[in-house]
């Protein structure tokens, strides 16, 4: 087994509900084996800055329930630049810390993979991000709380639409993944969805709204923020265009999907990935994306765990366009 004594956890990019959890999760598991924790606060660029701090049981405790991420988060240009790499290595050592765990998406592992290869240090990554767009993991940590988020805002906006009669166009986060629009579509009944991974067809909308139910009282049509034809307001735009009868209406969810307190699976998920994160460090594990495929805890390589184009499912699809009747 490598020869760990302190272990260093931070998140990166953008939140996401259940990092709390994930931080929780290292900092006990690491106590569990005897290891020291160091909090690395705002990612890469507290690394550099050596805004670091020592973490105990008292540190997380009451943070399971927690939105955000306690470490805080923020992009860091520096740290792309060797220079940048080079001062947080030796912050890290200056701090004594020989190992890492870092929470987030394609971003945060791109830069671990990076740094992992330029020092000798062992770092393995757990899957924080809402869209759910990395390779290695059937869900990532955040993904459930944002669904449900984005669910629970559609049935509100369905109550208004079915007592005006109205057509709403709602925009969901999923710049190059349209997997939250997808489920969420399926959940909250909507029309139709529109997401970076399909090509826009805007004369097979237009024939999905004339062929669909004339005594149904609302439509809600779920766009991700990625769709090629530029967002909801630019299909809302057409759309106005096309039924100037239709009470056409545009609502952008935006950052509201990455709040509120995670569900009961993102913290369970967080803390299995927390566990496996510090466990798999102590058996020579690095350069890794830890993550659950098939209930099963597995460990991908951060070249391959970063973000794919990927095709979207078809049956998921096919289910919203029958469902969609």
């Amino acid at each position: 087994m490598t020869q760990i004594k302190n272990i260093g956890v931070y998140t990166s990019g953008g939140d996401s509900p259940g990092m709390n959890a994930a931080i929780r999760a290292v900092v006990r598991t690491a106590l569990y084996y005897n290891l020291e924790v160091t909090g690395i606060r705002r990612g890469y660029e507290g690394m550099i800055n050596g805004d670091m701090l020592p973490m105990d049981r008292r540190s997380v405790a009451n943070i399971i329930q927690r939105g955000g991420t306690i470490l805080k988060t923020a992009r860091s240009l520096e740290f792309r630049e060797p220079e940048g790499r080079k001062q947080a290595y030796e912050q890290l050592k200056k701090h004594g810390v020989d190992a890492l765990v870092a929470i987030g998406g394609d971003g945060t592992f791109t830069g671990a993979k990076v740094f992992g290869h330029e020092y000798d240090i062992p770092v393995l990554g757990l899957p924080g991000t809402i869209d759910n767009d990395l390779i290695g993991t059937d869900f990532t940590i955040g993904y459930d709380t944002a669904i449900n988020t984005v669910m629970e805002a559609v049935d509100k906006i369905r109550d208004t639409a079915e007592s005006h009669d109205r057509l709403f166009i709602v925009e969901v986060m999923g710049r190059d993944s349209g997997l939250i629009a997808l489920r969420t579509g399926i959940a909250s009944g909507a029309e139709a969805i529109l997401i970076p991974e399909s090509k826009t067809n805007i004369d097979a909308l237009y024939e999905r709204l004339d062929t669909g139910r004339r005594d149904k009282s609302s439509k809600i049509l779920i766009v991700a923020e990625g769709d090629e034809a530029g967002g909801a307001f630019e299909i809302g735009k057409l759309v106005k265009e096309k039924y100037p009868n239709y009470d056409t209406r545009v609502s952008v969810l935006g950052h509201m999907q990455r709040g509120g307190h995670p569900t009961c699976m993102d913290r369970v998920l967080a803390s299995r990935v927390g566990v496996a994160a510090v466990e798999g460090l102590l058996a020579g594990h690095s350069n890794e994306m830890v993550g659950i495929i098939n209930n099963q805890i597995t460990y991908t390589p951060f070249e391959n765990a970063i973000k794919h184009t990927v095709e979207a499912d078809p049956n998921l699809l096919k289910i919203v366009e029958i469902l969609s009747l």
